[in-house]
């Protein structure tokens, strides 16, 4: 009974070992088949929609490198996809290609581009942008280096930048950056020479009670000083007479504003100009007056022209300065 089960076991066993060989011999084949029309790649899915195929994950780092990292824009910082790309293993058609400018224009909506460049600013105003720091140093280096000794007090800085718009970058070729650069220190060197000329002027200038007498109102001779007795006054003389031709402008001293300008007894014609500080201006006997009450003027402004109104022998200008309400001699300040 023992011999007739073994072998019965031992014929069955061959059998199954027989089937089993059949059948990996057929799933072989059939792997073979399909390996022969498809081939296994991964479909690759952001935000819900397909955008092709890649033959492995590792691929999505190259095409993102090559078509972004290493495009023609060299101020690439950094690239973060939106969201992760999803890979699904599938077996498709041989024929079929992985379609990287499709996978590459799907990305351009899903990934987010941070540019880096360099602004270089002159007096704290930015004049130029260049790709990267050593152009930046280089180009401040090459300006200090060959320019006069005034340009090493100019302020020349360098900022990193970083940007999401790729139109704010617009970096300029190195030596077109020099020559916009160096054309502003020079510009900036003369605005500072003019301004300290201007200031030297300034402190030059003639004040009272810290207003500063910038221009004299016209060029004349002086017919009648200050203090002087006459016959047409009734006491001396509380201004400068300068004579100069009828209809002759004349300009206001400093800035300041209009008290008056009407006919005003024996002064004729006065235009009345407050200073500041208690400081006024008058300007009297005027054929013409070219202001009027509450008009801001600035020094050298016309206000009026000479005339002859009131009491007058002739053409010319009483100029009279006046401190808290007190005439006081014009050629302490002017004409001296």
């Amino acid at each position: 009974m023992n011999y007739i089960l073994k072998k019965k076991l031992k014929f069955y066993t061959k059998e199954f070992l027989k089937f089993l060989n059949i059948t990996f011999i057929a799933f072989g084949f059939i792997i073979a088949i399909i390996l022969i029309k498809y081939k296994p790649m991964y479909k690759v899915i952001i935000s819900g929609e397909e955008l092709g195929y890649i033959n492995n994950k590792e691929d999505m780092d190259m095409i993102i490198n090559e078509n972004f990292m290493e495009s023609e824009t060299k101020n690439i910082d950094e690239i973060i996809l939106d969201e992760e790309p999803e890979y699904e293993l599938k077996l498709v058609n041989r024929t079929e290609n992985t379609d990287e400018d499709k996978l590459v224009e799907g990305l351009k909506d899903d990934v987010t581009v941070t540019y880096k460049y360099y602004e270089i600013a002159v007096e704290n105003t930015v004049v130029e942008k260049v790709n990267t720091s050593e152009e930046a140093e280089e180009l401040i280096n090459q300006i200090k280096s060959e320019s006069e000794s005034e340009s090493q007090n100019i302020d020349l800085s360098i900022v990193e930048k970083y940007t999401q718009n790729e139109e704010e970058v617009a970096t300029s070729d190195l030596e077109v950056a020099k020559e916009n650069v160096q054309e502003t220190v020079d510009n900036t060197i003369e605005q500072i020479e003019q301004q300290k000329a201007e200031e030297e002027r300034l402190n030059s200038l003639p004040s009272i009670n810290g207003i500063k007498l910038a221009v004299t109102p016209i060029e004349g001779r002086i017919t009648s000083r200050y203090g002087v007795s006459s016959k047409i006054r009734k006491s001396t003389h509380t201004g400068l007479d300068i004579s100069a031709v009828q209809g002759t402008d004349i300009k206001v001293v400093a800035d300041g504003t209009v008290i008056s300008a009407s006919y005003n007894g024996a002064y004729g014609n006065l235009v009345k100009i407050d200073h500041g500080n208690g400081v006024e201006t008058w300007y009297a006997h005027t054929s013409k007056m070219y202001v009027k009450a509450g008009d801001t003027v600035k020094a050298g402004d016309v206000i009026a022209a000479v005339g002859s109104t009131g009491n007058s022998t002739g053409p010319h200008l009483h100029l009279e300065i006046r401190i808290n309400g007190e005439h006081v001699d014009p050629q302490d300040y002017l004409y001296k």
